[in-house]
Order: C-alpha cells, then sequence, then structure tokens
C-alpha cells in the first residue's frame, strides 16, 4: 500500500498528465508494451452501453487482468476497434479507474479510519471479481484464473482482517467477512474467521451455531461440529437452543452413517473393518445429549422441541418412544404436554397396518376416529389439569377442527355441536379466556344465533368489564341483530370504561350512526368524541371527523369543522393536508384559503415536515392566483424553522425543484 505523501505525488503527477499513476501501474508497464496497452483499453470498450455503469468497477490491477485477455477473444465491431485504436476513450477511462483506486486506497490508510471506508473498498473489489467471472464467461476465457482472482481475494481478506480487528464488536462486520470467505476463500481460510470471530464473540449461541453448522455441512466434519458444540455449551450451559442444534448434529451424523454402511453393504463390501459403532449408528450421542439437557432445561415446550426433531429421522424411533415416555412421566401437570398427547392421536391410525383409506366415506369415518380419540385425551386433560391454560389449548384444538375445510356435512356438523359443547363446559367452569368468549360469539353471529350470541357477549362483559374488546363483542351483536338498544350500551361502555382506552368504541359509534343515515346524531357523538378522549388518540378522532363533514355535507361543513377543530390541538399532518386537498377539489380554488390552511400547518409542523415548505411554494408558483414573488420569503422562513436533516433536506429538494427535476 502506498503512503498517503506518495499517493498525493503520484495523484498530482496522473492530472499534470504524466502516464505513471502507481508504482504498480509502473511495474506492470515495464513488462508489458504499448500493444497490451491497447489491447486493455479495447475490452473495456467491448461495452459501451454499460460503460458507465462498469467504469467505478475497475481499478488499476484491474488493467493488468484486461491485459491478459487477447484482443482476438473480444469480437469487437469495426467501430469499437476504431475507439480503442484512437484510444480517447481509454484515456478517459484509466484516468477514472487510477483515480478510483487511490482514493479508495487513500481512506483505508489514512491516521482517521472510518468502518465505511473498509466497507466501501471491499464491496468495489467484490464487484469487480464479480465482473471478472462475467467477463470470463462471457469469452470463454480461464487464463492465469488463480492468480488473478486470488489476489483480489487475498486483498479483501487483508481489508477485512483490518477491519474487524479495529472494531471487534461489530457481529454485522464479521458476518459479511464469513459469507465473502464462503463465496471466495478456501474451507481452512474459513475456518480460522470463525475461531477468531468465537474468540470475541463467545456470548452469541447463534454464531457457535451457524460455526458448527458450517463445519457438519460444509467441511463434512462431524468431530469438529461436536467439538465446536461442546465448547459453545461451555460457555452457554442453560441454553435450550444450542441443545437442540447438538441433538439434530448427531442424529444427522447417525443417519449418515447408516446410509454409508447400507452403501458399502449393498456394493458388497468389506465393513468389518471400517468402524461403525452400532451405539452410534442407534443414535446413543443423541440419547445422551437428551438426557443431559431435560436435567438442565426444564419444561415440557424444551421437551417437545426435542421429541420433534427425533421424529425427523426414521431410525430413532426407540429414542422418540423414549421421549415421549419421559415427557408424559416428568410434566404432567403442564398443558402443553397434554396438548401435545392429544393431537399426536391425528397422526397415528386407528388399526395399525390397515391400508390407508382411500374412498370419500372411508376418510370422513377415519378423521371422525382421529378427532374423537384427540378429544378423548382432551378431555381427561381437563378433568385432570383443570385450568384456564388447559381449557384454552382445548377450545384452540376444536376452532382449528372447526375451521378446516371438508366437504362432508356430518363432520362439519360435529365439529360444530364439540366446539360449542366444550365453550359452554369451560364458561360453566368459569374458566373461558377473554379471547375465547370473543371467537365463541363470532361463531354464534356466523350461524345466525343472534340470541345466543348476546347472551355469550353478556356473560363476557359481566366477567370483564374493563375489556374494551369485550364491550365491542357486544355491540357488534347487538347492530348485527339491528337491536333497538345499540346506542343505550353505548352509553353503558363509557360509564364502565376509563375514558383513555375508549377510542374504537367512540369511532365504532361514529360509523354505526352514519350507517343509520342519522346525520344530527353522527355531528353530536363526533363533537362529545373530541371533548372525551384527550392527548394523541383525539388526532384520529378529528382526522375521522373531518372525513365524515366532506363525505356527507360538502366543502362548507368540513371548512366549518376545521374551523371549529383548528387550535384543539394536537393535530396529525394529514389533518391539514385533507383540507388542502379538499380545496383544490372544488372548482374556484381559493389561494387565499390554501394560504391560510398552509399557515396552520406550518405553525404545528413547520420546524419537522420539510414536505409542507416545498408544497407550499409550488402552490405559489403553480395556481393560477399564486405569487411567485412570496417563494423566496417562503424560503427564508423554511431555513429558520427547519433543524437538522430536515434542513438540508429541504435545500436538497429546493435545489433539485429549481433545476427540473422535481
Amino acid at each position: 500500500m502506498l503512503g498517503s505523501r506518495e499517493m498525493t505525488s503520484n495523484f498530482l503527477s496522473k492530472r499534470k498528465g504524466g502516464t505513471t499513476h502507481c508504482p504498480s501501474q509502473q511495474m506492470l508497464r515495464r513488462k508489458r508494451g504499448d500493444g497490451e496497452s491497447k489491447r486493455a483499453e479495447g475490452l473495456l470498450l467491448s461495452s459501451p452501453s454499460s460503460l458507465k455503469v462498469e467504469l467505478t468497477l475497475y481499478t488499476g490491477d484491474f488493467l493488468f487482468i484486461l491485459r491478459k485477455l487477447p484482443e482476438d477473444a473480444l469480437h469487437q465491431d469495426e467501430g469499437e476497434k476504431h475507439d480503442m485504436e484512437s484510444g480517447t476513450q481509454g484515456i478517459h477511462i484509466k484516468k477514472a479507474i487510477i483515480k478510483k483506486a487511490s482514493d479508495l486506497e487513500y481512506k483505508i490508510q489514512r491516521r482517521t479510519l472510518f468502518k465505511e471506508d473498509f466497507i466501501n473498498y471491499v464491496q468495489y473489489e467484490i464487484n469487480l471479481l464479480e465482473l471478472i467471472q462475467r467477463r470470463r464467461a462471457r469469452i470463454g476465457y480461464s487464463f492465469k484464473k488463480d492468480e488473478i482472482e486470488n489476489s483480489i481475494v487475498h486483498r479483501v481478506q487483508g481489508v477485512f482482517r483490518r477491519a474487524s480487528a479495529k472494531w471487534k464488536d461489530d457481529v454485522q462486520l464479521w458476518l459479511s467477512y464469513v459469507v465473502f470467505c464462503k463465496k471466495w476463500a478456501t474451507k481452512a481460510q474459513l475456518s480460522k474467521v470463525f475461531s477468531a470471530m468465537l474468540a470475541i464473540h463467545s456470548n452469541k449461541p447463534a454464531l457457535w451455531i451457524m460455526a458448527a453448522k458450517w463445519e457438519m455441512e460444509d467441511r463434512l466434519s462431524s468431530e469438529s461440529a461436536r467439538q465446536l458444540f461442546l465448547r459453545a455449551l461451555r460457555f452457554h450451559p442453560e441454553c435450550p437452543k444450542l441443545y437442540q442444534e447438538y441433538f439434530r448434529m448427531e442424529l444427522m451424523h447417525a443417519e449418515k452413517l447408516r446410509k454409508e454402511k447400507q452403501e458399502f453393504e449393498t456394493a458388497k463390501m468389506d465393513v468389518e473393518n471400517l468402524e461403525y459403532s452400532e451405539e452410534i449408528l442407534k443414535g446413543e450421542l443423541a440419547r445422551i445429549i437428551y438426557k443431559n439437557s431435560v436435567s438442565i432445561i426444564k419444561g415440557a415446550e424444551f421437551h417437545v422441541s426435542l421429541l420433534s426433531i427425533a421424529q425427523l429421522f426414521d431410525f430413532a424411533k426407540d429414542l422418540q418412544r423414549e421421549i415421549y415416555d419421559d415427557l408424559q412421566a416428568l410434566h404432567t401437570d403442564d398443558p402443553l404436554t397434554w396438548d401435545y398427547v392429544a393431537r399426536r392421536e391425528l397422526e397415528m391410525e386407528s388399526k395399525p397396518g390397515d391400508e390407508p383409506p382411500t374412498t370419500k366415506q372411508a376418510k370422513v369415518a377415519e378423521a371422525t376416529r382421529r378427532e374423537e380419540r384427540c378429544c378423548a385425551v382432551y378431555e381427561e386433560a381437563v378433568k385432570t389439569l383443570p385450568t384456564e391454560a388447559m381449557w384454552k389449548c382445548y377450545l384452540n384444538f376444536c376452532m382449528e377442527r372447526f375451521t378446516k375445510k371438508t366437504n362432508s356435512q356430518l363432520l362439519r356438523e360435529k365439529r360444530l355441536e364439540r366446539t360449542m359443547v366444550a365453550f359452554r363446559k369451560a364458561h360453566e367452569l368459569r374458566l373461558l379466556p377473554e379471547v375465547q368468549y370473543k371467537q365463541w360469539s363470532e361463531l354464534l353471529l356466523q350461524h345466525n344465533l343472534f340470541k345466543e350470541a348476546l347472551e355469550v357477549a353478556g356473560a363476557g362483559t359481566e366477567l370483564f368489564q374493563d375489556s374494551v374488546m369485550m364491550w365491542q363483542v357486544k355491540l357488534q351483536v347487538l347492530i348485527a341483530s339491528e337491536s333497538p338498544d345499540v346506542a343505550m350500551v353505548f352509553e353503558e361502555a363509557f360509564v364502565r370504561l376509563k375514558p383513555q382506552i375508549c377510542l374504537p368504541l367512540w369511532i365504532s359509534w361514529a360509523e354505526w350512526s352514519e350507517g343509520a343515515k342519522s346525520q344530527e346524531d353522527t355531528e353530536a357523538i363526533f363533537k362529545k368524541a373530541v371533548l372525551a378522549v384527550m392527548g394523541a388518540d383525539s388526532v384520529t378522532l378529528k382526522d375521522k371527523y373531518l372525513d365524515w363533514a366532506y363525505r356527507s355535507s360538502g366543502y362548507k361543513k368540513a371548512r366549518a369543522v376545521f374551523k371549529s377543530l383548528q387550535e384543539s390541538r394536537p393535530f396529525s399532518v394529514d389533518f391539514f393536508r385533507k383540507m388542502i386537498q379538499f380545496e383544490k377539489e372544488q372548482e374556484s380554488c381559493k389561494m387565499a384559503n390554501l394560504r391560510e390552511y398552509y399557515e396552520r400547518a406550518l405553525r404545528e409542523f413547520g420546524s419537522v415536515d420539510s414536505d409542507l415548505w416545498m408544497d407550499y411554494i409550488k402552490e405559489e408558483l403553480d395556481h393560477p392566483l399564486g405569487r411567485p414573488e412570496n417563494c423566496g420569503q417562503i424560503y427564508w422562513r423554511a431555513m429558520k424553522m427547519l433543524q437538522g436533516e430536515a434542513a438540508e433536506l429541504f435545500v436538497a429538494k429546493h435545489a433539485m425543484h429549481q433545476a427540473g427535476h422535481l
């Protein structure tokens, strides 16, 4: 790499017209004649349409790569050969290439270093590598492929090493290094990168898993993967994910050995001399991991996760049975255990060894039997473990089966009946969760059982009086049944609930009133709501009030609502933009009104919203009654009010607008 002083002098010599720009090019030019230099220029000109895009992808070193490709491999047309011989475009391209290379090298060599400069350098070199590959594939040429690509790969690795040494804590930088090595470097080099990364970031289990997975799947080294997992568990002895992936890895290793042995036996080769331990082939190592992990990590969820992994491997039937038996023995008081055991019945055949059903009737009968077995387990579960969580599992299962599509009306009716009975039992035991009351009411509404739905919703509001959701459910039932008590129940809900959580109910009431075509009542509801709802929630309400006014009574009503609310903070930008849009939709759009709306909006958001200022300027320029002479004053005011990035963004947008690009 060059020192900053040498690079500066080389850069200046280039600007003065010198032909030597950097030491690497001096050396190359001594070794190669002018003919080779012209061939390099010719390759740059071989695709003029992409010249602008590729301009920043070449370096001085890439000129060396291009010189390696013969002229007759380029298949240029006569116009391109003429450009090459004239050398005019080639000189400009080479100057741009050298400037780009010098800039990038200087930035990563200076005293004050920035991570972005290293990232840009790496991205530049990766683009270069990909471009070389595309060029080689296009012309079918592989001259000195290893030397050329390897030199760039080594350079990128050096940059990554420097960057990762300086910014050790940047995990994303390390991961970028890993991704690069996976694509371009050797396996031994990537192994070293993983080791260096894990030495610094040993507190991140995901990185250990990534490294072990690479050792297992890419390097095909189960021993290295095993060692990584064991080291990781010393740092994280209670990490469930590590145990799960280690367990999976050992099962994969056993399956791989079993397939190898089977192939050898099929080929009638002698396998006695090969080390195939029966214990390992049966998954004994995975069993040891299972035993150790469940003694450290308690809970049915982790136990079930290991069982789910074991079920992916057909040879591990004994291990699956052992885990399943332990799950039932150790976690009988966990709803998840009962849920898993019950759902397992769906996957089991009614009579082992029977042929699977083929006719529609047989399939329906089999599905019915399996679901009945599941429900029998759930019924036993809610008796053994009568908790809200257990009933929730049961009801979720019933709802899943009911929503599952079937062409059998009989099966659908059985599922509905089973679901209703389960809901009723849970309600009678007062073990029905709030969400399930909502599901139950909606299910009854779907079947037009309004009376039953209202009873369920009423029971829910009595049990959960502070729940907005339950009151919404009750009102939904009343509205669907066209009850005359809707307004009264809305009033009751506002008495029972805290004002700060009532926004959804106010909106529902206004929408219902609008649907009932009662304009006076709707406006009265909006006025009450604006007074009752405070703070940020009122912003949504004001926007809806303004929308309703314009939708129901036109511009004059919307302007009256705007006037009545214009001092009732807080607002949203959309509140003012809506009014501006309403004004523009009028046949006689008044600029005075637009100025009023913009000024009111800028009073609230002028210090943060650069788009408002730009739209105001455009309005003065584009409106027939606008005053372009006001634009300078608006610009000056914007620069006084906007701060930081908002001011910079405004300046950029204003400049683009003046240039005709916005």
